[in-house]
């Protein structure tokens, strides 16, 4: 029996969050361990490199799982793509032993988008958090409290510890910044922010309070305030769950080192995250 690594890509939209809960609610790993069964005849369970929300997508969340398969790695991921619904779908797969989606990542990359328009779009609204383009955002402000979470800092005003027993919320966050692209529809602000690790929910209440500090709502001061108060109860605003995407997760070099193409792409830097967020 081989284990494989393998990037999940999904809409998050109709389920319940990655992790398996009872029947019947939807949830990803409910989906895509059905869809192996179907296709290798085994009972398999799979590890995922976090815990998604109900709601979150993912361009890349990695998993792993041991299976019987005496074909090409090409093979069975269209195979078991074939068994997937159309919102979830494995973009590679390679064999990798001893492989641990959460424990070998270096760092882990989310993204959060929103729009801001004149009208609401439908067809924005599974990807984006949308606000009136009357409401203002003041990016000067936005990336200016960006900053301030870079580096090591306890962000218990931000998230919980998302492991039972677990009491530790201090991260360290390598990347937090925010861009702007003019569209169609009006303008978008992206925040990607890149850490070690996160906290339940950490990423959504962080983009909360800092589209509060772009309305003017907060100022810098305050949104520093609220990280050194480690006060849960100070962030008002939950993003919601739509504009949310685990984007990358980067792995020593010498832990992925085989794609589905057969060649090597040692660091697989483009691979995707962890905890519910």
């Amino acid at each position: 029996m081989a284990r494989y690594g393998a990037i999940l890509a999904y809409d998050g939209t109709a389920y319940q969050g990655f992790q398996r809960q009872p029947e019947p609610t939807p949830t990803i790993q409910a989906a895509v361990e059905g869809a192996i069964a179907v296709i290798t005849g085994q009972t398999v369970g799979i590890v995922a490199a976090g815990r998604t929300d109900a709601g979150v997508h993912a361009t890349g969340q990695v998993i792993s799982f041991k299976a019987e398969w005496k074909h090409d790695k090409r093979e069975l991921l269209f195979a078991i793509n074939s068994q997937l619904p159309l919102d979830i779908a494995l973009q590679r797969i390679w064999h990798q032993e001893g492989f641990h989606p959460r424990y070998d990542a270096l760092w882990r990359q989310y993204a959060y988008r929103i729009a801001t328009v004149g009208v609401r779009q439908p067809l924005l609204n599974r990807h984006v958090w949308q606000l009136l383009s009357c409401e203002r955002l003041d990016i000067g402000s936005m990336q200016e409290v960006a900053a301030i979470c870079l580096g090591e800092h306890d962000f218990a005003a931000f998230g919980t510890a998302p492991q039972q027993g677990s009491e530790n919320t201090i991260r360290q966050i390598f990347l937090s910044q925010w861009e702007i692209q003019r569209e169609e529809f009006g303008i978008s602000y992206i925040y990607r922010i890149r850490g070690t690790a996160f906290l339940y929910h950490m990423v959504r209440r962080l983009v909360g309070a800092m589209v509060q500090v772009g309305k003017g709502k907060l100022t810098v001061e305050d949104f520093r305030e609220i990280l050194l108060s480690r006060d849960l109860e100070r962030v008002k605003v939950l993003a919601p769950p739509n504009g949310l995407v685990l984007e990358a997760v980067k792995y020593p070099q010498h832990v992925v080192a085989e794609t589905s193409e057969g060649g090597t792409s040692a660091s697989v830097d483009e691979v995707p995250l962890e905890e519910s967020v």
